[in-house]
This record gives structure tokens, C-alpha cells and sequence, in this order.
């Protein structure tokens, strides 16, 4: 049974900082591609970034440049670092796990998902 499970969320000020993390509980971790998801109240889920096995990462444009996306494969976990927070990211992040390789922007072509963990930016 694969396992995600998110941590490193909470309420901060808008133009801060967050980083969250996701474990992964399967010895495969190092083959599937990562992404992260995010759904605010009201709205669908939307992506966020991914990032390959490799390590080549990818990201919505609302994100680029504050957002960073790593992988440790040798802890099974992938981060979402969160730089220059603004209140429109208040959100729940889900992080998600595929065995498909490339850019993965559907929520569909995920297999696993973790629990999710709320940010919560203020202004």
C-alpha cells in the first residue's frame, strides 16, 4: 500500500515562506514522477508543479519563480518550497505520486495522493 503523507503547513503572512514535504512510504519512490496539487475553498483542484524522476520540475504560471520543487529519493520525499507567499495561495496542498513519466498537469494521471496539508497566507 503506497502512503503519502504531507507536512509543513500552517498561517503566514503574506511575502513569507513555507516549506512542505511529502514521505513516501514505497521503496520504488526514486521512478515515479511527483507533483503537487492544490485546492482553495470553493474552487477545483489545481496543479501546482511537478518534478520527474530525473529531476526536471515544471510548474504552473501563478507559481513561477517563488515556488521550488525538489526530491530527496533517498529519503522518499519530494518538498514544495513556497517563497514570497501571497493570500491567493491559501490553500490545501496534496502532494501525488504517478508512474507516468513527463509533465503530468491532470489530476487524473496521478495514482496516489497524500492527505493533504492546509496553507493558510494572510494579508
Amino acid at each position: 500500500q503506497v502512503q503519502l503523507v504531507e507536512s509543513g503547513g500552517g498561517l503566514v503572512q503574506a511575502g513569507g515562506s513555507l516549506r512542505l514535504s511529502c514521505a513516501a512510504s514505497y521503496s520504488t519512490f526514486g521512478s515515479y514522477t511527483m507533483g503537487w496539487f492544490r485546492q482553495a475553498p470553493g474552487k477545483d483542484r489545481e496543479f501546482v508543479g511537478g518534478i520527474s524522476w530525473s529531476g526536471t520540475t515544471y510548474y504552473t504560471d501563478s507559481v513561477k519563480g517563488r515556488f521550488t520543487i525538489s526530491r530527496d529519493n533517498a529519503k522518499n520525499t519530494v518538498y514544495l518550497q513556497m517563497n514570497s507567499l501571497k493570500p491567493e495561495d491559501t490553500a490545501v496542498y496534496y502532494c501525488a505520486a504517478s508512474s507516468y513519466a513527463g509533465p503530468l498537469l491532470q489530476s487524473r494521471l496521478y495514482d496516489y495522493w497524500g492527505q493533504g496539508t492546509q496553507v493558510t497566507v494572510s494579508s
